[in-house]
């Protein structure tokens, strides 16, 4: 067992353990998170036992402990009670109150027969409020690879026409590397948005109501969740309050529209023998939560083989295992007298793709939406690139129902 339990409870837990029977022993008194977690990741201990105030731990500490194999027993007092909800809420396997030293034995007793053996399990999502009878929304991944092939274009417009359609959506901007959907759609970057409600995630205090506050309406039937304005702010966003975060955003939402960065490299592999976080976990969380993911590329020959790349990479890592691919920019003047014809043969014979959603070049729309600020559908609403957009969110309205159809506009009521 760990103990990382402040004041004199310390030493009331310690002697506890020792009158256990031997089925528990002690060893390492940890004086902090950081100590704590070393000691899970060298193995030292499959059971921890925490202050509910213990200094920076938060959800990202119990999700490392978890992953290390070790159950996590928070100690509270009973006079503070907003400590054992956050302890709930970091996701603790068992929480207690303590209202007298005196009463650790027990404590010890009670950690026993409640976790008992085996490995922890995952906490279920701590909610506030009163659960729903609607559905949970599904979630929209779009990605593409490197090259700039109009991932957060085909993003902010496959929004804006799944809003068009009656469908509450909200907007993520999950683009840790140069996320600029606040800008497209003119809105200050400077608002929190998407690292705030992972700091409150990572805090337990994300409900849906905070996220709706961070989550401003831009359209009719549709929110924005901003990402981070610098490329060096991607530690705020930890995979651990991710998760949380698109969980009540499919709460928040019937439809989670999320605009990925490119990258897939999984760099803490390199790190031997610490866990570090990791520089892609937004990309890669959200890929693995989205139950449709929109590949995005550029009909270029570069982007044609980027694409025909990056979707190997994706089949590699096991993601994305429903997507719709999508090919941006498709002109003439770069793919022959044909450019359609050519996309497809070329993504067909390589990739193996035989459905593949063509959006055609219209620079003057694109430039004009971009200059105001809004998105395609408002500016110029027969454009033949939006017309084709539309038709991708009615099919992936198809492709989602029925989590689409059973996921009501309670949660968007309740959080105004």
């Amino acid at each position: 067992m760990l103990c990382a339990v402040q004041g004199e409870t310390e030493a009331a837990v310690v002697e506890a353990v020792a009158a256990s029977g031997g089925r528990l022993a002690v060893t390492r008194r940890c004086a902090d998170v950081g100590e704590l977690l070393a000691a899970a990741e060298a193995g030292l201990g499959a059971l921890a036992v925490v202050s509910a105030d213990l200094d920076l731990l938060d959800r990202q500490a119990v999700d490392v402990l978890h992953r290390c194999g070790v159950r996590v027993v928070g100690l509270a007092d009973p006079t503070r009670p907003w400590l054992a909800e956050r302890l709930t809420a970091h996701g603790a396997d068992l929480v207690v109150d303590v209202d007298r030293v005196d009463d650790v034995g027990s404590v010890v007793r009670e950690a026993l027969a409640g976790l008992g053996d085996g490995p922890p399990t995952p906490p279920p999502v701590a909610d506030p409020l009163p659960v729903t009878t609607a559905a949970p929304g599904s979630t929209v991944a779009v990605w593409g690879p490197t090259g700039a092939p109009g991932r957060t274009w085909v993003a902010v417009n496959l929004a804006a026409e799944l809003a068009g359609l009656a469908c509450s959506t909200l907007l993520v901007d999950a683009d840790t590397y140069g996320g600029a959907v606040a800008q497209v759609l003119g809105v200050l970057d400077e608002a929190p948005g998407l690292a705030a409600a992972a700091r409150a995630a990572g805090q337990g205090t994300l409900d849906l109501r905070a996220l709706a506050r961070l989550s401003p309406v831009v359209m009719p039937e549709l929110r924005l969740l901003s990402g981070v304005s610098r490329p060096d702010r991607w530690p705020e966003l930890p995979a651990s309050s991710l998760e949380v975060v698109l969980a009540q955003a499919r709460r928040l939402a019937q439809v989670v529209v999320a605009d990925t960065g490119f990258c897939l490299e999984q760099d803490e592999m390199l790190t031997y023998d610490t866990r570090a976080p990791q520089r892609n976990a937004a990309t890669l969380t959200t890929l693995e939560h989205a139950d449709l993911v929109v590949v995005v590329g550029s009909a270029d020959p570069v982007g044609v083989q980027r694409l025909v790349r990056g979707l190997s990479e994706l089949d590699d890592r096991g993601l994305a295992a429903r997507r719709r691919v999508v090919v941006n920019r498709v002109r003439p003047t770069v793919a022959g007298a044909r450019p359609g014809e050519a996309v497809v043969e070329a993504l067909a014979r390589y990739a193996g793709v035989e459905e593949v959603t063509l959006v055609p070049d219209d620079r003057p729309a694109a430039d004009a939406a971009l200059l105001e600020g809004r998105a395609l559908r408002e500016v110029a609403p027969g454009s033949p690139a939006r017309r084709m957009l539309a038709r991708l969110a009615a099919e992936v309205v198809a492709a989602l129902s029925p989590q689409v159809g059973a996921a009501g506009a309670v949660g968007e009521t309740r959080a105004r």
